[in-house]
């Protein structure tokens, strides 16, 4: 790494439970718990109590009694990530958006206009404290993966700066858990080995930790461990995948229900990849299972789709195979990803149908039908149709995300 730490990552504290607290103020300095069956976030007076995102209501009110429940409102996390998100564009023109309360600022270059990069994390979090009523802590340092852990760190409403040349002394004695890709399962494998903390990870060979966690994760979170992140801040926002889940709490949930909850999502998530003219050539499954460990199943298809029931198809047949785990481990959230994009350009043209070709008939008359339900949606809402399994289910809260560029 050469010169000056000028990547910001900036982070709204407890987010939703920030908003419900700025907009009531009978709930400030009180645990709140947003959410329904399931938590979706916490203050810190709750978390103070054990209660986690993910987890079920249930449980939150046995850890914390006093705490007080508010359903999410959607909307106004919405609006309140728009404006902070303007004042990030305010600050630099090097803004990456990872979620709607999180994202990287690169600031190199702006000391003669606008002060050190401490300077400007300072002046930013005194705007979106005062314009926007909410706290927000900053990391900032030489590369994305160390600025991302010392937001962290320095949560909650905090500013931590890791100077050049002291990286290894900040990062080495901290967890391994606070490497970005390690969960529970990855954790396990590196306790189970006498790794603890960053710098005992930093100290193996690659080799090592390749054998232990895998060739990709294990190369990966090694090169972390010794400070090698070389990803610049990007400034688009057009991601190379979309994706959606759903926390479920802590009840048991049988396949066929299961099954119906994969289908809300992937209808969702359909729709979108077609709203941005792109096909996807890989299918995700996302698990966290009762004991929180999480797990991914995935599979790449012959040839780029957009069409509703392929997908369906692809994410019901991996659902399937991790029916066993689920059976025994139990699960708290499914979600599903799409991945290797292709925008709309970049597509083979469909050739003309053969109507002796009963596989092309069926797929002509599946992307008919999937135009003809996008319109009705985009006229009518999402509500507006919908398939008979689904008639009378809640279709769940719909996370807001960032917008993608047009």
């Amino acid at each position: 790494m050469q010169g000056e730490a000028t990547v910001l990552h900036a982070d709204l504290d407890a987010f939703y439970a920030s908003v419900e607290q700025r907009d009531e103020p009978a709930l400030r300095g009180r645990p709140v718990i947003v959410g329904g069956g399931v938590v979706a976030a916490a203050s810190y007076e709750a978390k103070a109590r054990g209660v986690r995102t993910a987890m079920g209501v249930q449980r939150a009110r046995a850890l914390c009694p006093e705490a007080i429940i508010v359903p999410p409102r959607m909307q106004a996390y919405s609006a309140a990530s728009r404006a902070v998100f303007a004042i990030f564009h305010d600050t630099t023109p090097y803004v990456e958006g990872v979620s709607i309360d999180e994202a990287f600022l690169e600031v190199g270059g702006l000391r003669r206009i606008a002060g050190t990069p401490e300077q400007i994390a300072a002046r930013l979090r005194e705007r979106v404290r005062a314009e926007v009523g909410l706290p927000i802590s900053v990391g900032v340092a030489r590369t994305k993966f160390l600025a991302k852990v010392a937001s962290a760190v320095g949560k909650p409403d905090g500013l931590l700066v890791v100077e050049p040349g002291r990286e290894e002394a900040f990062l080495h004695p901290l967890p391994v858990e606070r490497l970005w890709g390690v969960g529970a399962m990855t954790a396990q494998k590196l306790h189970s080995n006498g790794i603890s903390t960053v710098g005992q990870l930093a100290e193996l060979e690659a080799a090592t930790a390749e054998r232990w966690l895998g060739k990709a994760a294990g190369a990966h979170l090694h090169a972390l461990a010794r400070l090698r992140d070389p990803r610049p801040v990007e400034t688009t926002r057009r991601h190379g995948s979309i994706g959606s889940q759903r926390a479920l709490g802590s009840r048991s949930y049988p396949s066929g229900e299961l099954g119906l909850i994969l289908t809300q999502i992937v209808d969702g998530l359909a729709k979108r990849l077609r709203d941005r003219g792109s096909s996807c050539s890989t299918v995700v499954l996302r698990l966290r299972y009762g004991d929180f460990a999480k797990a991914t199943r995935s599979r790449t298809l012959t040839a780029p789709t957009d069409r509703t029931e392929v997908v369906l198809a692809v994410a019901q047949q991996l659902l399937a195979a991790a029916d066993p785990d689920i059976a025994e481990r139990g699960v708290t959230l499914i979600g599903v990803s799409l991945g290797q994009l292709t925008s709309a350009g970049e597509v083979q043209p469909e050739l003309p149908i053969d109507w002796n070709d009963g596989a092309r008939i069926d797929a002509a008359l599946d992307s008919s039908l999937d135009t003809a339900l996008d319109a009705v949606r985009d006229r009518f809402g999402s509500a507006a149709v919908t398939r008979a399994a689904l008639i009378g289910r809640e279709p769940g809260w719909s996370t807001p995300r960032l917008p993608e560029h047009e």
